[in-house]
C-alpha cells in the first residue's frame, strides 16, 4: 500500500520535457554547475551507455574519449542539474549495456546509425489498405 502513495508522490516531480533517448545514441547532455555565485551550463557530449533505474531513480551513463582516455559520467535523469539532454545521433544496438565499448580504441568505437522509422497515419494506412 505505501509503494503506491510513494509512486504518486514521485510522479509530481518526474520531468516531462525530456526528449526518448536509448543506450546507443549520442547525445549532448546540458548540465548546471554552480562557481560561487555565477551558474553555467556546460554540456557533455557522448554515447549512451547504459540506462538503469526507473521513476526517480532513473540513471543514465554517457561516455565519451577525452585526449585518448575514456570519460564516463552518470547523469540522473530527473535531476534539477541536469538542464536538458539533445539526441545528435541514434545508434542501432543489440544489447541493453554497451560495456564492451569500453575496450575499443578508435573507428572501433562507433556504432551503426539506426534506421528512422516513418510515422504513418492511422486512418490513412486503413484507407489504402481497403482500397
Amino acid at each position: 500500500m505505501s509503494h503506491g502513495i510513494v509512486k504518486e508522490i514521485e510522479t509530481e516531480y518526474l520531468k516531462k520535457d525530456l526528449p526518448q533517448f536509448r543506450v546507443g545514441d549520442t547525445v549532448d547532455v546540458a548540465t548546471r554547475i554552480v562557481e560561487g555565485e555565477k551558474e553555467r551550463v556546460q554540456v557533455f557530449s557522448g554515447t549512451v551507455i547504459m540506462r538503469r533505474g526507473s521513476g526517480m531513480n532513473e540513471m543514465f551513463t554517457v561516455r565519451r574519449i577525452v585526449n585518448n582516455e575514456g570519460v564516463e559520467r552518470v547523469f540522473p535523469v530527473n535531476s534539477p542539474l541536469v538542464a536538458g539532454v539533445t539526441v545528435k545521433r541514434s545508434g542501432q544496438t543489440r544489447r541493453a549495456k554497451l560495456y564492451y565499448l569500453r575496450d575499443r580504441i578508435g573507428k572501433a568505437t562507433r556504432l551503426t546509425e539506426a534506421k528512422k522509422v516513418k510515422k504513418i497515419d492511422a486512418p490513412a494506412a486503413v484507407e489504402t489498405a481497403s482500397a
